[in-house]
């Protein structure tokens, strides 16, 4: 087990230390003088870390490549505001045997059998008896339960942990039901199964055993078409299912990403389908959001650096607001008191 991870940094400012990551991203850059430097993002399940070799490296670059984890002796030290871990030796790549990959992928900081557990409570109340028989028979599967309790949501963008998916689909569900709620036009039991079933092609599209990466089928085919055809299979089991639900699952499933430009084969067309599509978008950008908040915890301001994936910096609110209320305090604690 490892006994050094990437949330211990602040701890082990300025120490040299040996330590196991997994290397997500490797480059050879040159310095100013033109010789190389090795600049690497290290991993592991607490995290990733920006790290950096500057002597020796072109030996030590042949030992090991993206995905490997290796051993290494450096120093946690801060550039920018911001944890940085400086190489000094890769002492080893460490081999199948001697790494448990628990210890290097990140994973939800919720209880998953809890979010299996709620999930399925959303599942039953479903009334439509076609769609609970429907969802149940996904949830019943033990490949599909196995996949859909580990996959990652998506690669880098939003929930890119396992436990992921889950930890989404249960964040959406809890939208759905209360969206629902105050929309009376809106069918309860259809945006539910829309939700349960738009990215479970994700179980397959995505590898997650070593490193978070797309499989040959989720390169060539896409979670849509992979859930189109889970969805086909699955309804051949449910006697006497009704070709209109069917249509209508089908176009939450290749709808959900809202618009052309997003990669959906067509706009949605009916109210769950838009409401679906809303609020998949509106968790996965909170998320984003979380993350890139407490990514940047450790930075002095209140803006983080640029979130790529929503295209522009963030202000955490949280601590913009404790600065302020200190400067109130200040400023009232330089008052002269009225006299008595």
């Amino acid at each position: 087990m490892k006994e050094i991870y990437i949330r211990d940094a602040a701890q082990q400012e300025n120490k040299v230390v040996s330590a196991c990551f997994l290397v997500t991203a490797k480059q050879l850059k040159p310095k100013k003088n033109g010789e190389p430097y090795l600049d690497l993002t290290l991993s592991d399940c607490s995290g990733q870390i920006t790290a950096k070799m500057w002597d020796n490296v072109a030996p030590a670059s042949e030992r090991f490549d993206v995905n490997d984890v290796i051993r290494t002796k450096g120093v946690f030290n801060r550039y920018n505001g911001r944890f940085q871990f400086t190489i000094r030796v890769i002492e080893s790549k460490l081999a199948e045997h001697e790494i448990d990959f628990a210890d290097f992928l990140p994973k939800t900081a919720k209880d998953i059998d809890e979010l299996w557990r709620e999930l399925g409570e959303f599942m039953a109340t479903i009334e439509e008896p076609h769609l609970r028989t429907l969802v149940q028979a996904f949830m019943a599967d033990p490949e599909i339960a196995r996949g859909y309790r580990n996959a990652p949501a998506a690669k880098t963008l939003h929930h890119a942990f396992i436990g992921g998916l889950l930890e989404h689909v249960v964040s959406l569900c809890r939208i759905c039901d209360l969206m629902a709620g105050n929309y009376p036009l809106v069918n309860r039991d259809l945006l539910l199964t829309g939700a349960f079933l738009h990215d479970i092609g994700k179980v397959r599209e995505l590898s997650y055993a070593r490193s978070f990466a797309y499989t040959t089928e989720g390169q060539l085919l896409g979670h849509m078409v992979i859930e189109l055809e889970m969805l086909h299979r699955k309804i051949a089991q449910v006697p006497d299912f009704p070709d209109d639900l069917r249509i209508a699952i089908e176009h939450l499933i290749i709808s959900h990403h809202g618009q052309y430009e997003f990669g959906s084969p067509k706009l949605p067309m009916f109210p769950e389908a838009l409401m679906l599509h809303y609020l998949d978008d509106l968790d996965s950008k909170m998320e984003s959001m979380r993350a890139q908040i407490e990514k940047d915890g450790e930075l002095e301001s209140p803006w983080t650096s640029y979130n790529s994936s929503l295209a522009r910096p963030l202000l955490n609110t949280q601590k913009f607001l404790r600065k302020l209320e200190k400067a109130q305090a200040a400023v009232a604690g330089t008052k002269t008191p009225a006299p008595e």
